[in-house]
């Protein structure tokens, strides 16, 4: 099960996919890669989807250096609840 501790350490340290659309919205909203690993470090679950349509995902939120928000839906492979 990946916990939030595991999510949080894979944004930060770049080890990330962007799909197809986030990758579109990201450049619409110039939210460089930099932004992503600073918010994803200390994101928190906002909302939880076990069942998503690919695998089970949750909603993340966290905040930039320079405080900008960003919100990241990411996917996990296990069913149980993100701690």
């Amino acid at each position: 099960m990946k916990t939030l501790e595991t999510l949080r350490l894979q944004l930060s340290t770049g080890e990330f996919e962007l799909s197809r659309h986030a990758f579109k919205r990201a450049v619409e909203r110039n939210i460089t890669d930099r932004e992503i690993r600073q918010a994803g470090a200390e994101a928190r679950v906002i909302e939880q989807y076990f069942d998503d349509e690919y695998s089970p995902s949750c909603l993340l939120f966290g905040f930039s250096a320079d405080g900008r928000p960003l919100h990241f839906q990411v996917s996990y492979a296990d069913t149980e609840r993100v701690d």
